[in-house]
């Protein structure tokens, strides 16, 4: 019995229901490949980076890995719109080209965004026009780690980690003795925004020395969209199938220099990104945005016999963007440095770890008109511990941090008081990964996380446009603090592998912004309280290899849904994403590749009440097709890699569920329309 076809027909069971049916149903039927000689050779898995600092091929904490291809296909200008649609992950979309990643409904400083293993310090999580500090374009690989990364990374990582990796420090070398050059350059062009692209990245070096050399640029006008929308500018009023004021312009590159020894490396690099984009909330305001990067880190190996490895870092970032109007201007500016150092440790008792520590400061100001925070300043000290221990039916980990925060407002005016606030955050986790027969991995994960708050959650209070709100602070809020548990399975035969996370997240005293029913300067009038929360949810992915041979033909599927709800009220809380599935069918043979999927996204009617005469923040269902295709060939000692991406093939209407666009200027931000992107990438 064809249990796949058998389902598809079943029209009346739930959505939830029939991807899990699919995903049992379409997987198990091929546990087992039908002979050893037709099997393909087993691919080694990809080692995970980030939370995983012993480098184990099956780090416990539920994680993914965009590169190469993938990643090519999937970029876009904006690191939250790259990663939408990996499972538990979704985009707080404040237009094309300011959006951060969400993961597992939590968002805002709750994730933290890191820049090869160290803090981006940029200001996206003060509010969700403003841009992150990078383009996914000058990304080698991403990384994302779903559920809390405190313990590595700080209380702020208490919902994820997104890791942008280049290679600007090289960590070994590249080449031999006699030294090389290597590298690759990009070129793309879009139709829905008239994008124009480029990208090139040189690398030069010995066995002993090694220069990176990267820039790019991006270029694109207003994005299409489906439907007919207003756009106000210099007094004139006209209405055209484009989102008003979405275009952009960036800028950047880095250079980096790397020295390798016999158990050593040391390495620098400089980096730079602009970027002037439209803000779609508002038809005549933009953002000029600018983000510097400076690192210099190192490791020792072999260092003593009760230390394997020593490495260390140090970064600075200095981060800047004015907002511009007609009438005025605001200028937000952050500085801020990290340090960071680890030890490996030979094996205690049969455990086998690092420990580390870790120092981050920063400076805020703002001045303008449209200033809702203060001149802040934070310093931050930790010590963590990781361990690993082996055993016979798999592993066991274990660790801990230790934190003291110190936020302080330097006030200004009537407007903002001055105060400081001590806390001292503490996180812990326990893991577990089994090992069962027939490819199956099963793995649990027990976390503890507690997060200060920010500046602007202690000491806000000010006109927010990019949100419509008036935002009050409060000083006494304590510590949030939240338990998480999340169960996993994962099963790979061959070419046939799958996936599923189901997750609950408590939080005794979630930080919330609430309406207080009042209204300041014309906006309605939100406050930062302390809630009781829950947030549970599930994720799936997998692939069935339908033919092998010649042709390659892989069926690719993927489901994830999130719900989160105040304890205290019932009300669920604002801003996540409705159940989604997806499913793609992706086709090989020889230089060619091709692919076509659909991603639908179920309508989100769990939406809190909102204040004053704001629309409440619900969706309907929409499906997004796309369709990809690449050829690769060789010309001379360089290789050619063309690539095209239609993306919403049927210029379908939508709008994200996650968006605060959606609640406060609806209609005028929907997703993109149809869009063909073509490029060709040259690696030599």
């Amino acid at each position: 019995m064809n249990l796949c076809a058998s389902h598809g027909r079943s029209f009346a069971v739930p959505p939830l229901c029939f991807s899990l049916c699919v995903f049992t149903a379409c997987l198990q039927s091929h546990a087992q490949p039908a002979s050893d000689a037709a099997s393909p050779p087993q691919r080694l898995n990809e080692v995970i980076v980030t939370g995983n600092p012993l480098g184990s091929a099956a780090p416990v904490a539920p994680a993914s890995s965009l590169r190469g291809v993938p990643l090519l296909l999937r970029s876009k200008s904006t690191l939250g719109e790259t990663l939408d649609g990996l499972p538990g992950v979704s985009s707080s979309y404040f237009g094309p080209h300011a959006s951060r990643p969400v993961i597992r409904g939590l968002e805002g400083d709750r994730i933290r965004i890191l820049s090869n293993g160290g803090g981006s310090q940029d200001l996206s999580g003060l509010s969700q026009d403003h841009a992150v500090g990078m383009d996914p374009l000058s990304a080698e690989r991403i990384e994302v780690l779903r559920g809390p990364g405190a313990l590595l990374y700080g209380g702020s990582a208490v919902g994820g980690v997104v890791n942008v990796i280049d290679n600007r420090i090289a960590r070994e070398p590249q080449f031999d003795a006699k030294g090389g050059v290597s590298g690759k350059a990009d070129f793309s062009a879009a139709t829905g925004n008239r994008e124009r692209a480029t990208g090139v990245l040189v690398e030069a070096g010995n066995e002993r020395y090694q220069v990176h050399v990267d820039a790019f640029h991006r270029q694109s006008g207003d994005v299409s969209v489906p439907r007919s929308l207003p756009c106000e500018k210099n007094g004139l009023i006209r209405s055209r199938q484009r989102m008003c004021n979405s275009a952009n312009q960036a800028d950047g590159g880095a250079v980096g220099l790397s020295w390798f020894g016999q158990h050593a490396y040391v390495g620098l690099s400089a980096s730079t990104f602009r970027s002037d984009y439209g803000v779609v909330a508002e038809d005549e305001v933009s953002i000029g945005m600018r983000s510097e990067r400076y690192t210099l880190e190192g490791e020792l190996r072999q260092v003593s016999a009760g230390i394997e490895t020593l490495s260390w870092s140090l970064g600075h970032s200095d981060y800047a963007h004015t907002e511009r109007s007609p009438d005025e201007l605001t200028r937000f500016a952050n500085r801020g440095s990290e340090f960071r150092v680890q030890a490996r440790h030979a094996p205690w008792g049969g455990w086998q770890g690092v420990i580390g520590l870790q120092l981050d400061g920063a400076r805020f100001k703002a001045v303008g008109e449209e200033v809702f925070a203060p001149p802040s300043k934070t310093d931050q000290q930790a010590v963590f511990l990781y361990e690993e221990r082996a055993m016979a039916w798999g592993k066991l980990t274990a660790g801990g941090r230790l934190e003291s925060v110190k936020v302080e407002s330097l006030g200004g005016g009537e407007q903002f008081v001055q105060g400081k606030r001590n806390f001292a955050p503490k996180s812990m986790a326990l893991g577990a990964l089994r090992q069962l027969p027939g490819g199956w991995q099963l793995s649990s994960h027990l976390s503890y996380s507690e997060r200060a708050p920010r500046d602007y959650e202690l000491f806000a209070n000010g006109p927010h446009v990019a949100t419509a709100a008036f935002e009050q602070g409060d000083a006494s809020l304590g510590k949030e603090q939240s338990s998480q548990v999340d169960v996993g399975a994962q099963w790979r035969s061959g070419a046939h592998r799958f996936a599923a996370n189901v997750y609950l997240n408590r939080f005794s005293n979630y930080i919330s912004l609430m309406p207080t029913g009042g209204v300041q300067d014309g906006l309605d009038e939100f406050k930062y309280r302390q809630v009781p929360a829950l947030f549970r949810g599930l994720e799936l992915s997998g692939q069935r290899r339908l033919m092998e041979g010649l042709h390659t033909l892989d069926l690719g599927l993927k489901a994830d849904m999130v719900r989160a709800v105040n304890r205290a009220s019932g009300e669920p809380l604002p801003r996540m994403a409705p159940w989604r599935v997806g499913a793609s069918l992706n086709w090989t043979q020889a230089a060619w590749t091709a692919s076509l999927g659909a991603d639908h996204v179920g309508a989100q009617l769990r939406v809190p009440p909102t204040a004053g005469g704001q629309r409440p923040g619900t969706t309907e269902a929409y499906t997004l097709w796309n369709a990809a295709a690449t050829y690769r060939h060789q010309a001379g000692p360089s290789q050619l890699l063309w690539y095209a991406r239609l993306d919403n093939l049927t210029d379908a209407l939508a709008y994200s569920a996650t968006s605060v666009l959606t609640t406060t200027v609806f209609p005028k931000a929907p997703l993109p329309g149809r869009s063909l992107r073509v490029g060709v990438r040259l690696a030599f």
